[in-house]
């Protein structure tokens, strides 16, 4: 009976503006800082603008809290407010099926399939991933003297590229969390590494921050949480994926010819040319100062990664990188092998049986995050769960973050799966089991057994 549909969700527009900007009639221009579609017409930015101001000081008046959301029969609205007066507003078609009933054409839109939650997330993040590589919108206006067209054209440099990115459509409860996935390691294995990035840090005194990941997950990290998130994030949602596309391209850099497996993914490409010394990405941390500069050298042996945040007014050659190289190379060849004999150890083990379970762990106190829902969790595809069960789980996520106390949620579905929502101590986990046959008791027990299995040990192997 399916005349037409557009079952998916697509991005309408996206902007930033300043509410004290253009203050008098006829200046309303002067609050956009950037708009996309960048074609739509001024008069319609201007409308658009105005009318997302109005509702942000309409609500004023009801709540002590800042407007968030926007629900319309055809779109949903999600607001931000990430510094005083600049305001970021991310519009969100709704998914529609358009069907014939006694004779006449009926939309049905499906409203239950935005959820505020996870695009108020996504909206956040684009956020802060500009301000990894360019600082708050506030810094960059005190380093122009106030200038704004320098923001405008960073918002525009940056966003243009950003949001073609965005995986609009299937954005879901991890990215509510947007947690950071450690790898688990013998205490020994740990301290190994700890010793190296340590006698690194000593041997090169401008390196200032290090993290080090092994196969995509995080092993150990000097920055502030909040930094290491996002730049989690840029790692294993751009960079490496990027890298390793080139790699099979052929395209990959070489390793550097010194005996090891080692090289730079960012940084100079060949250490043999003194002139070159590569793409160097900025990026700005708050730690020993607010929004403070470095560059980010990103290293890989094997399947071991250490990123380096070098400030930018550090001296950096290829000379340099090529002692790096020299230190780093043997000894993260030598790590990478030692810890890749322990990582398929335990994935071989957890990996024995098929369980009937899918499930997702955060912790709010370190970001840990562990995840079954994705078979290929950075490209975000292959999700094993029904669409309709995947939206439960951050239903589930909703109502328990706006009771911000502990509880569980169990449901069972018309479709006989079991999906368990529990909130205890700073901690959330969300199982899905499809078992017909199982009562409410023995789900209980396979949500104990699971938790004992597969949880207890988020940083290190027994």
């Amino acid at each position: 009976m399916s005349a037409s549909a557009s079952e998916t969700i697509s991005l309408l527009n996206f902007f930033v503006f300043n509410t004290e900007y253009g203050p008098r009639e006829g200046e309303e221009e002067k609050k956009i800082l950037y708009y996309y579609p960048p074609e739509v017409d001024i008069d319609t930015k201007i409308k658009r603008i105005g009318l997302s101001e109005a509702i942000v000081k309409f609500s004023e008046t009801f709540s002590d809290k800042p407007c968030q959301s926007l629900h319309t029969q055809k779109a949903r609205q999600v607001f931000f407010e990430p510094e005083s007066c600049f305001w970021m507003i991310m519009t969100v078609s709704i998914p529609f099926k358009e069907k014939v009933k006694d004779g006449q054409n009926v939309t049905e839109y499906r409203e239950d399939h935005v959820q505020d939650s996870v695009f108020e997330s996504i909206l956040r993040q684009a956020y802060k991933m500009f301000k990894l590589f360019n600082g708050t919108f506030t810094t960059i206006l005190n380093r122009a003297n106030g200038e704004v067209e320098l923001l405008k054209q960073r918002l525009e440099h940056f966003y243009n590229k950003y949001l073609l990115t965005l995986k609009i459509a299937q954005g879901d409860i991890l990215d509510i969390f947007n947690g950071i996935h450690f790898l688990p390691l013998d205490k020994n294995t740990y301290l190994r590494i700890q010793c190296f990035i340590n006698s690194l840090e000593a041997t090169f005194p401008f390196i200032k921050y290090t993290a080090f990941l092994y196969n995509e997950k995080l092993v150990w990290s000097g920055l502030e949480q909040e930094d290491m998130r996002i730049m989690y994030k840029y790692l294993t949602s751009s960079l490496f994926p990027t890298y390793l596309e080139q790699e099979l391209h052929g395209q990959g850099r070489p390793p550097s010819g010194f005996g090891h497996f080692g090289r730079f993914m960012t940084g100079p490409p060949d250490l043999n040319d003194e002139r070159n010394m590569g793409k160097l990405p900025r990026v700005y941390v708050n730690t020993e100062e607010i929004d403070e500069e470095c560059y980010l050298i990103v290293y890989t042996a094997l399947s071991a990664t250490i990123c380096l945040l070098v400030n930018v007014r550090s001296p950096l050659n290829v000379l340099l990188c090529r002692k790096l190289d020299a230190m780093l190379g043997p000894q993260m060849t030598k790590l990478a092998s030692d810890i890749g004999e322990q990582y398929s150890r335990r994935v071989a083990s957890l990996n024995s049986a098929e369980p009937v379970f899918k499930y997702v762990y955060f912790n709010h106190m370190n970001l840990a995050q562990q995840t079954t829902v994705h078979i290929d969790l950075q490209k975000r595809s292959g999700v094993n769960i029904p669409p309709d069960i995947l939206r439960l789980l951050g239903d589930i996520n909703a109502d328990l973050t706006k009771g911000n106390e502990d509880g569980e949620t169990i449901v069972k579905t018309t479709t006989d799966y079991w999906v368990v929502g529990k909130k205890s101590d700073q901690r959330e986990f969300y199982v899905v089991i499809n078992q017909r046959s199982a009562n409410l008791i023995e789900i209980n027990e396979e949500v104990k057994r699971l938790c004992s299995t597969y949880l207890n040990n988020i940083f290190f192997l027994d």
